[in-house]
């Protein structure tokens, strides 16, 4: 029986590369030795908090907002998002001259609800705890024309994702350094699929890692079973960015098939990572995007001696919670 071939493959990365090149940002990949020293290990880190709009997400979403033909534009784009995807969609919506809606949950962060709308948006709120913002969002799209753009399941959005870790494979290749292990964090799954699709093209051996919260830890218990697995209902985390119930259906058919492994942290042990990324290395990081960074300095990770890059995935976080988490 012929194996089928994955959703997305390194040429789909390839070609989302051309197309973002205009307008995205080519984040650099930083080392620091007061983190190389404090976990024994040669740690890159890619920051896609300098990326446009804040996070890695404009990457996807412009990959997947352009590929739309110019007949369907008129009718605009909708997405449902707590706030990275809602900002990257409507980013490129702006670039692009079309329209955006955008179904956002009404406990997102503010900053993250105003960005939003900066970009020309509209929002649309509803309840986490009650409401299908899928439903929703298909609703708006099909009562006026326009196109949904998922935020993971997708294959243009999952190339676009995986820009990143192109990126990543092209700089440790230019430093003559293998990565040993890659870490990415995950709430549907996108970025990760993306950017191991990348980066085991090019480095085979290479052990690709899933960071989660852990109340939000679907991609490890999928992983660990072989199946989507949801986690219970139940929960919260400051991680806003990483609250999908379940992984992706296309995201964990790449990612069942590429991923080492998944690892979790704590609320405090991420807070504790956004202050350590703070004071030590001067970078202002999300708590969803410093999930990796927070299994690195908790120990969940055996990285001694080994090369390991760290996505960290976003900046956009409410200032409230960050005085709080770095005071």
């Amino acid at each position: 029986m012929t194996e089928q071939p994955l959703p997305v493959g390194p040429a789909d990365i390839d070609a989302a590369a051309r197309v973002i090149a205009p307008f995205a940002i080519r984040t650099p990949l930083l080392s620091f030795p007061v983190l190389n020293e404090r976990v024994g290990a040669k740690v890159f880190l890619k920051p896609e908090m300098l990326q446009r709009t804040g996070s890695f997400k404009f990457r996807g979403a412009f990959n997947k907002v352009s590929s739309i033909p110019q007949d369907r534009r008129g009718g605009g784009v909708v997405a449902f998002s707590s706030g990275n995807h809602a900002q990257g969609v409507a980013a490129a919506a702006k670039i692009l001259d079309m329209q955006a809606t955008i179904v956002m949950p009404s406990d997102a962060p503010l900053s993250k609800r105003e960005r939003t709308k900066s970009y020309g948006a509209e929002v649309v709120l509803y309840d986490r705890d009650r409401d299908d913002r899928e439903a929703i969002a298909r609703g708006i799209a099909e009562k006026r024309g326009a196109t949904l753009v998922k935020p993971y399941d997708d294959p243009f959005v999952i190339a676009g994702q995986g820009t990143a870790g192109r990126e990543i494979a092209d700089d440790m290749t230019a430093l003559g350094i293998a990565p040993d292990i890659v870490v990415a964090p995950a709430s549907g799954g996108g970025l990760i699929a993306g950017v191991a699709t990348a980066v085991k093209s090019r480095y085979p051996q290479a052990q690709i890692v899933v960071a989660e919260p852990e109340a939000f830890d679907d991609h490890t218990r999928s992983l660990a079973v072989g199946h989507r697995e949801p986690h219970p209902p139940a929960g919260r985390t400051i991680c806003d960015a990483l609250m999908a119930l379940i992984p992706g259906e296309m995201t964990f058919a790449i990612n069942s098939k590429l991923l080492a492994r998944g690892v979790t942290a704590s609320d405090v042990e991420v807070g504790a990572a956004v202050a350590f990324a703070y004071r030590e290395l001067k970078l202002v990081v999300e708590p969803g995007g410093a999930v990796g960074l927070a299994a690195l300095l908790a120990g969940r990770l055996d990285v001694a001696g080994r090369n390991v890059v760290i996505v960290l995935s976003g900046g956009n976080v409410d200032a409230d919670l960050f005085a709080e988490l770095v005071a």
